[in-house]
């Protein structure tokens, strides 16, 4: 079963580190991040600048759980969950024809996004954290592959 060790740390080292890469520009940037979900029109004012700097550090600090095993379960839930809401939020403005920069990896203004392609690749990373959920692996630490 090494090979499902390996397999396992795998996912967690690309999932961990598609989230990490998505926090970064969301750190540095929480201004434009706020204006992105103000653009998805789906929350209340009063929450979005909350979202915008709270949410970037979770994706951040669960990435970096995920990959060197620390509480990687819990970082995997709570990485599946924003995945769903993510989905959620994608889904209902590609069917509202809304084109916008879904805020993903970047916060620039100039980009648009297609977002019937980060839904299935939310979709995908999904489905790798449901793998991981549902692995024997107990192997928590990075060095104990």
């Amino acid at each position: 079963m090494k090979n499902s060790r390996w397999f396992i740390f795998a996912l967690r080292l690309i999932i961990g580190g598609i989230f990490i890469y998505a926090a970064v520009d969301k750190i540095i940037h929480p201004e434009a991040f706020a204006r992105i979900i103000h653009n998805y029109r789906l929350l209340p004012p009063s929450l979005i600048n909350l979202l915008a700097i709270f949410m970037p550090w979770i994706e951040f600090i669960a990435g970096i759980c995920l990959i060197i095993g620390f509480k990687y379960k819990g970082a995997n839930l709570l990485i599946i969950g924003m995945l769903l809401v993510f989905i959620a939020a994608l889904a209902i403005s590609h069917a509202r024809g809304i084109n916008i920069n879904c805020g993903c990896f970047s916060t620039a203004s100039s980009v648009k996004s297609d977002l019937l392609a980060r839904i299935i690749e939310d979709i995908l990373m999904a489905i790798g954290c449901i793998v991981i959920g549902l692995s024997k692996d107990r192997h928590r630490k990075i060095l104990s592959i």
